[in-house]
């Protein structure tokens, strides 16, 4: 069976998958070919795993395969496939990819923001919107969500919840110890940048913020999950 790790990029993602090897003893593959977060953090950190099968043989499998993606949901994800969803304010999200990206010259975060903001695709990642658009719609009970503030918040509670959901046969380790975000700060304290909420607001320029707002489908998500308002006030999320 797959589970999907799916987010878009900066979602909290890593942080998911260091919890999930802390809680469960659950390592996770990724559908890529390469994993650069492990390659950079550490495969013991991350609880990274090679895949160990194809896609279709991990489906098949009696085990359990947790798998992280940041595509949008697509054609090598069966309808029947369980995932966790998790979700961040795509305002967020978009200036810490955007600050990652730009890492080794800050001079390019608006640009890449920009880029990052306007981009098209069917496939792969896509823009903020329709990714979490295509993982969220239809909803269906064995795709649940979990949003970045509650992960960040409680992270325990916030990750048996959606394993109870999805795998009740894993128990946790009730003496399992989840790392503070200031100890994994230590281990790379530029990809654990600030671990906070609206972030957004003293990061993301104004004409980019309005950017934003102009495509439809990050409108469409914000408003599915109830995610902050326009610029100028005349959008409720």
């Amino acid at each position: 069976m797959i589970v999907w790790v799916s987010s878009f990029p900066r979602s909290g993602n890593t942080f998911l998958r260091i919890v999930l090897n802390r809680l469960y003893g659950v390592r996770t593959s990724v559908v890529y070919d390469v994993d650069g977060v492990a390659e950079r953090l550490g495969s013991d950190l991350v609880g990274f795993t090679e895949r160990p099968a194809a896609i279709e043989a991990m489906r098949d499998s009696t085990e359990v395969h947790f798998v992280k993606t940041h595509r949008q949901r697509d054609d090598q994800v069966d309808e029947a496939d369980k995932a966790v969803c998790l979700v961040r304010d795509g305002r967020d999200a978009l200036v810490s990819w955007a600050r990652l990206a730009s890492e080794a010259d800050a001079a390019r975060f608006e640009s890449e923001l920009r880029a990052m903001i306007t981009r098209r695709g069917e496939v792969g990642t896509g823009s903020w919107g329709r990714n979490v658009l295509s993982w969220l719609l239809p909803s269906a009970p064995h795709r649940v969500v979990l949003r970045y503030e509650e992960l960040a918040q409680k992270p325990r509670a916030a990750v048996e919840r959606v394993i109870h959901t999805l795998t009740p046969q894993l128990r946790p380790d009730a003496g399992a110890q989840i790392p503070s975000f200031t100890e994994l700060q230590q281990a790379d304290d530029r990809f654990f940048r600030r671990g906070l909420t609206n972030t957004h607001r003293d990061e993301l320029p104004d004409e980019l913020h309005q950017l934003f707002w102009a495509q439809p489908d990050n409108v469409a998500a914000m408003q599915l999950l109830g995610y902050g308002t326009r610029v100028d006030g005349s959008q409720r999320a």
